[in-house]
């Protein structure tokens, strides 16, 4: 067997360094052992700010009570200088990685367009070819990374918060329209339940029937987090959604071939030197795929 092969043998028999060992190589560009998308995940994606890290820690709690199994894949920042991550949401799941019931895999965006990485859905693979119960992806939050997590993920939790003025209009870019169920956290704040009225009355406009609910949660309390747990279990997408996912995935797929393309840097060369034209820049790279 070939050393990722004996790494994926160790990893499913509970080899925890193995699994870090095989995904890090997956994240560095090496094929995966194994078939593209076989692994189901949840997506959790939101602005900075609305407290995920802290609702996917009580999520865990519950989870892990229960006897489940979660992997979280959380996609930080990169650093424009070093490229790595920067760790933030991990350090808010200090207490969820505690638990040998919880794996914490930290990645970085390395400035892939998107914010996500086409290696998510080796990751996934392998997570679930080890057995993990629940395995969630959480974005940075930010740009199109709330859009792309779909490329990813079966299934989309929204979250958002009361305290970030014009909710409607800070979602118009088309996240609302992809969420299979949406949570407004910080219920206890006195603008809540404002927040997730407007929110229904925007989803209500749609002609789609299958409209996500809206949920109110508080992760600082722990309020609604159970219900949201429970009501995650009987959640399913729609067929429209899971056309407009096969889409996200493609230009995923898409980018990822750019980026790895052996004119790329040539390429590119060209374009600073004024050589060639955007138009024949974008022609030679599509000659090579």
């Amino acid at each position: 067997m070939s050393d990722v092969d004996e790494l994926l043998e160790a990893a499913r028999a509970g080899d925890r360094r193995s699994l870090s060992k095989l995904l890090t190589l997956v994240e560095d560009g090496h094929n995966s052992p194994l078939e593209r998308g076989i692994g189901s995940s949840l997506g959790i994606t939101g602005p900075p700010g609305v407290g995920k890290s802290s609702l996917i820690g009580k999520m865990i709690d519950i989870w892990v009570e229960r006897g489940e199994s979660v992997a979280v894949l959380a996609v930080d920042p990169s650093s424009p200088r070093s490229g790595g991550a920067l760790l933030g949401d991990r350090m808010r799941m200090t207490n969820a990685d505690s638990s040998d019931l919880v794996f914490i895999r930290s990645l970085a965006t390395r400035n892939h367009p998107g914010g996500l990485m086409d290696c998510l859905t080796a990751m996934v693979d392998i997570l679930s070819e080890c057995g993990w119960d629940k395995i969630l992806i959480e974005t940075v939050g930010a740009g199109q990374s709330e859009i792309r997590v779909v490329a990813f993920a079966d299934r989309i939790l929204l979250v958002d918060g009361p305290d970030r003025g014009d909710i409607i209009q800070a979602e118009k870019a088309g996240i609302m329209e992809l969420a299979d169920l949406i949570v407004i956290n910080k219920s206890d704040l006195p603008e809540a339940e404002r927040a997730a009225k407007s929110v229904k009355s925007a989803l209500s406009v749609g002609e789609d029937d299958s409209t996500p609910d809206v949920l109110m949660v508080s992760a600082h309390s722990g309020e609604g987090v159970e219900d949201l747990v429970d009501q995650l279990r009987n959640t399913k997408t729609s067929a429209d959604r899971e056309r407009l996912r096969v889409r996200e995935r493609l230009i995923s797929a898409w980018d990822y071939t750019l980026l790895n393309s052996t004119e790329l840097d040539s390429t590119l060369q060209a374009l600073e030197k004024g050589s060639i034209t955007l138009q024949e820049a974008v022609d030679r790279i599509r000659k090579e795929v």
